[in-house]
């Protein structure tokens, strides 16, 4: 069991080492982005005839 119980704390401190974005956290990232975008005003675009 003790090869077990070391795999278990070698995993547990990578994971907290880690530094890859997860999806989960991405999305709350995104969904800012997407609350800044709507809240700025649209760009005036110059239109020609």
């Amino acid at each position: 069991m003790k090869i077990a119980t070391r795999m278990i704390k070698n995993m547990t401190k990578e994971a907290t080492v880690c530094k890859t974005k997860m999806p989960w956290e991405r999305g709350l990232r995104r969904e800012a982005l997407i609350a800044r975008r709507d809240a700025a005003p649209a760009p005036q675009l110059k239109r020609t005839a």
